[in-house]
């Protein structure tokens, strides 16, 4: 018998990686500011803008995450 969707769980794991995903970059895009890379700065920026996008459709609360 093939295992079940679990849709708890799934949605857990799609909300710890986008967190993740959210956290990772702002500490890119700090960095990346922070050593005068203005150009990585503004992709990390972008980046960071569509996993919020992402993070706001599928109903995951980022604030704490980040300070965009």
């Amino acid at each position: 018998m093939p295992p079940t969707f679990d849709e708890g769980a799934h949605m857990d794991a799609f909300t710890a990686g986008i967190l993740q995903r959210i956290e990772q970059t702002t500490a890119d895009r700090d960095r990346a500011r922070a050593a005068g890379d203005d150009f990585l700065a503004e992709i990390e920026q972008a980046e960071l803008e569509d996993l919020h996008r992402l993070a706001t459709e599928h109903g995951v609360h980022y604030g704490a995450v980040s300070n965009a």
